[in-house]
């Protein structure tokens, strides 16, 4: 989470498994596509950059963070993706919309963890305006696609650790 005293991007390599045989869809909003684009470009560099093959991440869109949860969906019931990641970005406005897309978006990714025993990232900002989103994608607090991938590759691995070796 973003604070005055975490910057998104900020992380230990050391503490990072490798990705390199780990497969990611990554779903993005094409509502505040100035926002999401920065996003899936921070979680797509830390992909690779710890070792993900660009073959093996899928990129969808969806027209709205709404739309996240069932995008999401249809990758883990038609893919064979480890995680998927969803990146989008919800802005306060002048009425309650914001809370009931917040709201729904947090519990439908959610159940899909739980449904498809996958790990399903929320890397959705919430944010009160355009100022902070920018400050969360790319900008003074890091970048929430970098937070979302880490976040990723720690679950794909969590979740291997638990399959029975012999």
């Amino acid at each position: 989470m973003a604070t005055k005293l975490k910057n998104l991007s900020d992380y230990d390599p050391e503490t990072i498994p490798s990705a390199e045989n780990m497969k990611f869809g990554i779903v993005v909003s094409e509502w505040n596509t100035d926002v999401t684009e920065a996003l899936f470009e921070g979680a797509h560099n830390t992909l690779l950059k710890n070792g993900a093959k660009e073959k093996n991440i899928i990129k969808k869109y969806v027209p709205g963070s709404f739309e996240l949860t069932l995008g999401s969906q249809l990758f883990a019931e038609n893919t064979d993706v480890d995680a998927v990641i969803c990146l989008g970005c919800i802005i306060q406005g002048e009425t309650r919309h914001f809370d009931f897309i917040c709201a729904g978006v947090a519990n439908g990714i959610t159940q899909l963890n739980i449904k498809y025993n996958k790990p399903i990232i929320f890397g959705v900002l919430t944010t009160n305006n355009q100022q902070q989103a920018i400050d969360r994608a790319g900008g003074k607090h890091g970048n929430k696609g970098d937070e979302a991938a880490i976040a990723a590759i720690k679950m794909i691995a969590l979740k291997n650790s638990f399959k029975i070796r012999i």
